[in-house]
């Protein structure tokens, strides 16, 4: 923030005690009480379904490579981590696998995906240093259409969350959750078709976490373009929705550049672009805060990468979209 000149050194002294006093007084949430989240601004483009995750006590960025992304000359998809202080890319994996999610659990990485858009297969990725990876198919659902998946640990057990778009009896409107549980990540079982959210309307889920008896679905809202949104359930049939949604929404802030070494045109690229969705939403915390990535555009191909953060934990994160 540059300051005039002019300004009074008393009147400096002052103001800058109330911004302080304001700063404290607020911490981790906005005017409304709502979780406050900062945005960064965008670090890349044409990357969608991202998920940063604290492994070995450094935050990488899984990321899902489509066969179309600007620096992708493989000819097809891939996932890789990047070293989210060093920049460092791992060796990708998963050649022509999709729509990937990254969990850690007990010092192992696990990356969830469907191996076609729209298909009836759920795989597992496994790894405990993010270069020698275990694969396993998880689910075959024949007569679904698969997207989206989510996994977290809850208690005593593994909950996944995928997004279906089929079948209408499972899924009502496109795009809808699902849910699978397991012990042991091998061996699953579905849930019954009342599990879900939810089959009336437009609710493409995306990141699923648990937190004291609750789970926490933030998934995409069709209103004003599209939103996050986010609804909790103790038993994945009732599902209250926070009164402070949504949690994030298409801003001028999305088209900052956090990253100063994206070439020019992609900056123009993002100047210039249409905005209308803010999707996508993925978290973890690190050192008491929240490291954000999230995609906006204009939900018809072409899409960015941004980054944001909220100065709380995960928990507080969490709790704060419920303040009653």
């Amino acid at each position: 923030m540059k300051i005039p000149n002019a300004i009074p050194t008393t009147a400096l002294l002052l103001s800058l005690l109330f911004l302080v006093s304001c700063k404290t007084a607020q911490h981790s949430t906005n005017t409304h009480e709502r979780p406050l989240i900062v945005k960064s601004g965008t670090i890349d483009v044409d990357l969608v379904e991202t998920t940063p995750i604290v492994f070995n006590n450094e935050v990488y960025r899984f990321e899902y490579v489509r066969e179309k992304y600007w620096d992708n000359h493989t000819g097809d998809s891939y996932f890789r981590f990047i070293n989210r202080k060093t920049g460092k890319p791992t060796s990708s994996f998963a050649k022509g696998f999709h729509l990937g999610s990254a969990f850690e659990h007990k010092g192992t990485v696990y990356v969830t995906a469907v191996n076609i858009w729209d298909g009836d297969q759920i795989h597992i990725f496994a790894s405990n240093d993010l270069e020698n990876w275990e694969h396993w198919k998880a689910l075959e659902l024949p007569g679904y259409g698969i997207f989206n998946t989510s996994l977290t640990w809850a208690k005593n057990k593994f909950v996944l969350m995928f997004e279906i778009g089929k079948p209408e009896e499972r899924s009502g409107e496109r795009f809808t959750a699902n849910f699978a549980v397991s012990k042991n990540l091998k061996t699953w079982e579905m849930l019954s078709a009342d599990h879900n959210y939810a089959k009336d309307r437009y609710t493409a889920p995306h990141c699923l976490r648990y937190l004291d008896g609750f789970y926490y679905n933030f998934y995409l809202e069709s209103h004003n373009g599209y939103e996050m949104r986010v609804v909790r359930s103790k038993d994945l049939i009732h599902w209250e929705a926070s009164p402070l949604n949504p949690v994030l929404k298409a801003s001028p802030e999305d088209k900052q550049i956090a990253n100063t070494e994206l070439k020019k045109a992609f900056q123009e690229k993002i100047r210039d672009a249409e905005n209308r969705n803010n999707s996508d939403i993925d978290f973890c915390e690190f050192t008491g805060k929240l490291i954000i990535n999230y995609s906006w555009g204009n939900q018809r191909g072409t899409e960015f990468l941004a980054e944001a953060s909220y100065d709380g934990t995960l928990e507080e994160f969490l709790l704060g979209w419920f303040p009653n």
